[in-house]
């Protein structure tokens, strides 16, 4: 599917069928990468299934494609700009595909907002980054199975440092007002999320 919906997209906008390979292959590649064991191809096929639940919500969904499959092309939990790189890339890869300039702007947009997860004015950005955060409100074995693939990719620390930078990001989580900026996530996903951040918490 989630090739398939690559191909489709990069169609409205070039012919070139050797580019859309390459594109494709790039992604495979990076998610595919041996030191990823959350944020993969899997990932990005639950965001899928989510985004496309909630299609008929989104005003520019080719954009929010887009920023679906290159909002964690670049990820070293050692770095603490993959969400810019990552939004470089795009840009560039977005370009040689000949998309629109107000287009590309859009998704470099949103890829950056996955950064903070804070409230956007854009609507179509807030469904994105619900979406991503959705893991969060899943019954306590998926959110279970995430967080140990979180602490697998950040092995390279030991479980002091980590168990601390852990806890202040789950901390500023449970500090916002809304985790979910739109209805429809916070409905589904508010309560189960906060339930299983302060468990989390209690275990590190």
């Amino acid at each position: 599917m989630l090739k398939k919906t690559f191909i489709k997209l990069l169609e409205n906008y070039t012919y070139d069928q050797n580019l859309i390979n390459e594109l494709w292959f790039e992604i495979k590649q990076n998610y595919s990468d041996t030191n990823r064991h959350y944020h993969t191809l899997q990932h990005l096929e639950n965001l899928l299934q989510q985004l496309t639940t909630i299609q008929n919500h989104i005003q520019n969904w080719n954009t929010v494609l887009f920023t679906l499959y290159y909002h964690d092309l670049v990820y070293h939990s050692t770095q603490a700009d993959n969400e810019e790189k990552s939004a470089e890339l795009a840009e560039k890869r977005m370009k040689q595909a000949l998309v629109p300039k107000e287009l590309i702007e859009h998704c470099k947009n949103q890829i950056l907002a996955t950064k903070s997860h804070n409230k956007s004015t854009d609507n179509d950005t807030n469904y994105f980054t619900d979406a991503d955060l959705s893991i969060l409100g899943q019954p306590w074995e998926a959110y279970s199975q995430y967080y140990k693939n979180v602490r697998k990719e950040y092995s390279v620390y030991t479980d002091v440092v980590y168990n601390a930078g852990r806890k202040k990001v789950l901390q500023h989580f449970l500090l916002m007002d809304r985790i979910f900026k739109t209805d429809y996530f916070y409905d589904r996903f508010e309560n189960n999320a906060r339930q299983n951040i302060q468990n989390e918490i209690d275990l590190l």
